[in-house]
C-alpha cells in the first residue's frame, strides 16, 4: 500500500454515473463524453465497469486505504467522480482531502503554467506530501 496518494481529476466511474457528466458537458473545454467513451471501452469491457479494479468508487474502503489528496476543477466533467470517491473514502473511515479550484477545468495543473491556481495546487501537494511521506529511520 503507497504511503499517500493524489490524484488530479480522477476518472472513478467508468460508468460516467455522476451527475456533471451531463451538467458539465459544455463547461469542459478538455474533456467530452463522446471523446471519453471510446477510451474507457478500450480500457475495459464495459461489463467489468462496476469492478472496483476498473472503477475504484465501487471499492470497499474499510479494508483500508492510503491517505488522499483530490484536486479537481468546478469546470470538469470529472466533478462528480471526485466528490464521490472521497464521500465513500470517508464515509469508511479514511483519510481523504477534497481540493476544489473555481473556474478551472480538467487536469488543469499540468497546462495552465503559472496561473495562482496552478502554484496553489503545487503548493498543496507539496503540502500534503510532506504531511505523509516522511523519510523513515531504518
Amino acid at each position: 500500500m503507497p504511503g499517500a496518494v493524489v490524484l488530479l481529476s480522477p476518472c472513478v466511474d467508468l460508468n460516467l454515473n455522476g451527475d456533471t457528466e451531463t451538467t458539465l458537458a459544455l463547461a469542459d473545454p478538455v474533456l467530452e463524453v463522446d471523446r471519453v467513451m471510446p477510451g474507457l471501452k478500450a480500457y475495459a469491457d464495459p461489463a467489468d465497469w462496476k469492478n472496483p479494479y476498473v472503477s475504484p468508487i465501487y471499492g470497499d474502503f474499510k479494508k483500508g486505504f492510503p491517505p488522499v489528496l483530490i484536486q479537481v476543477g468546478t469546470k470538469e466533467l470529472l466533478l462528480s467522480d471526485s466528490v464521490r470517491f472521497y464521500q465513500a473514502i470517508k464515509m469508511a473511515g479514511g483519510e481523504a482531502e477534497l481540493d476544489v479550484y473555481e473556474g478551472m477545468p480538467h487536469v488543469f495543473q499540468a497546462y495552465l503554467m503559472n496561473t495562482p491556481e496552478q502554484k496553489a495546487a503545487y503548493a498543496e501537494m507539496q503540502r500534503f506530501w510532506s504531511r505523509h511521506l516522511q523519510p523513515s529511520n531504518r
